[in-house]
């Protein structure tokens, strides 16, 4: 686990939209929109088949916002010369899961933290014992417009094995509330790698490469 990362939704971030603007239009939705809103994210979770689980509750006037991984960005692939075979992969990384949990009362915004696991992987054309994998976590609104997104570094030190697993930790995300009304099911947190557009159509079609080692994962943590 490396030291925590933040991310704080302030009118500074968030693509040009003022975050009082961006928030005042979400209120209570209505009884046929949760139930909307409730179905679409049902049929989310079986598109993205991605599996989640709470940290512990924490104290909160209602539910969290909904934690996922982006299916076209969750496993990152890079091949020598963009061939996409096994024996010219360079290094390989996927989001195996999350765990989230938040904390809002009265009028304060609300609090996320998360855990995220990460699989990464050393493939025969790697030339480094060290590899540098960016990843991005967005905000979005019920509508899923994108309020907030913010890239982050995760430095991965093999060891000199071909597989390691790492959990990095995320503490700070902030989202402001509107109105004491504003519950955290209006909102959306995506995470993601860096990806090209060739590495987000190799995961649309559902491909993937792991490295083929006997030995174990070995655990690791992000370098500093």
């Amino acid at each position: 686990m490396r030291p925590i990362a933040t991310l704080a939704l302030t009118a500074a971030l968030a693509f040009g939209f003022a975050a009082e603007t961006a928030f005042a239009q979400v209120g209570r939705p209505n009884p046929q929109q949760e139930e909307d809103d409730a179905a679409a994210k049902r049929k989310r979770d079986e598109e993205w088949n991605q599996p989640t689980a709470p940290l512990p509750a924490l104290r909160n006037a209602g539910p969290c916002p909904y934690v996922k991984v982006l299916y076209d960005a969750g496993r990152y692939h890079e091949f020598k010369d963009g061939r996409e075979s096994a024996g010219q992969l360079v290094y390989s990384g996927e989001i195996q899961g999350i765990s989230a949990g938040c904390e809002y009362t009265d009028d304060e915004p609300i609090r996320l933290r998360t855990h995220v696991l990460f699989a990464f992987g050393k493939g025969p054309q790697a030339t480094s014992d060290t590899k540098t994998y960016r990843y991005w976590v967005a905000v979005t609104d019920r509508n899923r417009a994108v309020i907030a997104k913010e890239w982050f570094d995760l430095p991965v030190r093999f060891g000199g094995a071909d597989r390691v697993s790492v959990r990095d930790e995320l503490n700070g995300i902030t989202i402001p509330r509107a109105t004491l009304t504003t519950s955290g099911s209006n909102f959306e947190v995506l995470i993601g790698f860096e990806v090209t557009p060739q590495m987000a159509a190799f995961n649309r079609d559902g491909k993937r490469f792991r490295v083929n080692a006997s030995a174990q994962p070995a655990a690791a943590s992000a370098s500093q």
